[in-house]
């Protein structure tokens, strides 16, 4: 589950058990928000905690050239 899916459960969820006051037969709409919220803060600890150690940056492997000069050449030629 994605960080946006969660949170969009998460709203989904306090829109459901705070501001929505239909009352069903057999159906609890505040529990059903409270699940869903809880479900949407799992699934976003679970993105957090298994998804951002795989996309962590690698550093990159820089390595330096060393040029020795040659003393027994010439200078290369300068200009055209």
């Amino acid at each position: 589950m994605d960080i946006g899916a969660s949170l969009f459960l998460i709203a989904l969820g306090a829109i459901f058990a705070f501001a929505v006051t239909i009352d069903l037969p057999g159906i609890d709409i505040q529990v059903i928000g409270w699940i869903l919220m809880i479900v949407g803060t799992f699934g976003m600890l679970l993105s957090f905690l298994y998804w951002r150690p795989r996309r962590a940056r690698r550093a990159a492997v820089v390595q330096e050239r060393i040029y020795a000069d040659d003393p027994s050449q010439p200078p290369p030629p300068v200009g055209p």
